[in-house]
């Protein structure tokens, strides 16, 4: 399989970012898209909403199905889910995308963000998985795609942002227990991770990393459509590397993803 076209993906957090980018790329094989995401109005600080996310996933060739949901919420979840398999008669793939991030030390970081990391990385991925399985399931090419690190317990990880590990590391750790649970039923379970920091909006927000030694999110989205077109059965557990993917795909160059080609790349946390 080389194309989405036809095939229904449940994306978290497509409202911008990677996940956007991942539903445009999908979009483009004519896939439909429901993009679960909380912002259904414009956010000064960040751009981006379902609403416009969907008109950009149809202008790209995609059917979107816009869905205001916290993954949080049980309830906002299982109903996001039905919503989906309503419109478009099932889901083939769900992409684990929304997570929650504050890098601090573990004195300045106050309880009320350890909990969201915690309740939308790890516990959001979960539940999501838990909603969609069913309807996984019944497609012939089933696939779950986590945006988390290989599982590390390098202390180095751990010791700057305790909080924020435990909630990455906390989706790596999912995908490994759904993949050993699912991928012998034949469900693809497997987590992606970009190389380089990805030049997105929601970098903005934290101070001094510099942009231009960034890659684009279309990086992330290319390796991700190369993950998903795969067969899903005897896939599973795999940790995945953008670049890599890439470069097994057969794509040597990757320079045309640098916000600037001139300047060296920034390493993304949790890769030596």
């Amino acid at each position: 399989m080389t194309s989405l076209a036809g095939k229904t993906l449940f994306i978290t957090g497509a409202s911008r970012g990677i996940g956007l980018a991942i539903a445009l790329r999908a979009a483009r094989d004519g896939a439909n898209i429901a993009i679960a995401a909380k912002s259904s109005v414009p956010n000064p600080k960040l751009p981006g909403t379902i609403h416009s996310a969907a008109a950009e996933i149809e202008a790209a060739g995609g059917k979107a199905l816009p869905i205001k949901c916290d993954i949080r919420e049980e309830d906002e979840v299982h109903a996001a889910v039905a919503a989906t398999v309503k419109a478009f008669g099932g889901i083939d793939i769900l992409v684990n995308n929304a997570s929650a991030i504050w890098l601090a030390g573990a004195l300045d970081t106050p309880m009320k963000r350890f909990d969201l990391m915690q309740q939308v990385n790890s516990r959001g991925s979960f539940l999501c998985a838990q909603a969609c399985m069913p309807h996984l399931l019944k497609s012939a090419n089933p696939h779950i795609l986590t945006l988390a690190p290989p599982p590390s317990l390098d202390p180095k990880w751990w010791a700057p942002h305790t909080g924020y590990t435990l909630a990455k590391m906390g989706m790596s750790f999912v995908t490994l227990g759904l993949a050993a649970e699912f991928g012998p039923q034949g469900v693809a379970v497997n987590a992606l991770w970009p190389r380089t920091i990805i030049a997105t909006d929601a970098l903005n927000m934290i101070p001094g990393v510099p942009l231009d030694r960034c890659r684009k999110p279309t990086i992330v989205a290319d390796a991700a459509h190369a993950v998903l077109t795969r067969t899903a059965k005897g896939f599973a557990g795999q940790f995945l590397i953008d670049e890599d993917v890439l470069r097994a795909a057969g794509v040597s160059d990757l320079s045309s993803y640098a916000m600037d080609p001139t300047k060296s790349l920034l390493p993304d946390l949790f890769l030596d």
